[in-house]
């Protein structure tokens, strides 16, 4: 740390301590030539979790975006507001891991996720929901989902698929 009135590099920590609950370091610090004292603060620096769009554009990661996705599907659906904050929980946590060091994730993983949670809480949301996220054009697409639908819900419950 350079010393702000000498301007040497060399110092020696006297005390530190922790603030903000563990968010923050303050060192106490005196430079060893010419023995002036001063403080200096330490902060994690976090690279903002970014999000990669269809068209290639990268925007910061926005929680809210979700949430009105969600609540957009499920509007008028027997879903509950805590429901939701759970999902857009566990969606924020998973994307965060799928970034991994790179701190990036694709928009279309995101809306898988999004996809999972909603197969398990409302079929009818899923369908809202999946429109959107994989653009369905026609009804055939729209169709072709909800046998797919049909399908892992046969699958869970034991049942035979023909």
């Amino acid at each position: 740390m350079r010393c702000p009135h000498c301007g040497n590099i060399d110092d020696k920590v006297l005390e530190s301590r922790t603030l903000a609950n563990g968010d923050a370091v303050r060192r106490r610090r005196e430079c060893t030539v010419c023995g002036y004292r001063f403080t200096s603060y330490e902060r994690i620096e976090e690279k903002p979790f970014m999000v990669i769009k269809r068209d290639g554009r990268r925007e910061p990661f926005d929680r809210n975006k979700i949430e009105v996705g969600l609540e957009r599907a499920i509007q008028k659906r027997p879903v509950s507001r805590m429901d939701i904050e759970r999902l857009v929980n566990e969606i924020e946590d998973q994307s965060v891991i799928s970034a991994g060091l790179d701190r990036e994730v694709a928009t279309n993983i995101i809306g898988e996720m999004a996809l999972e949670k909603l197969g398990h809480l409302d079929r009818v949301a899923y369908i809202r929901f999946a429109s959107v996220c994989r653009h369905f054009e026609n009804l055939d697409e729209f169709i072709q989902e909800i046998k797919r639908l049909g399908e892992k819900s046969d699958k869970k419950r034991g049942k035979e698929v023909g």
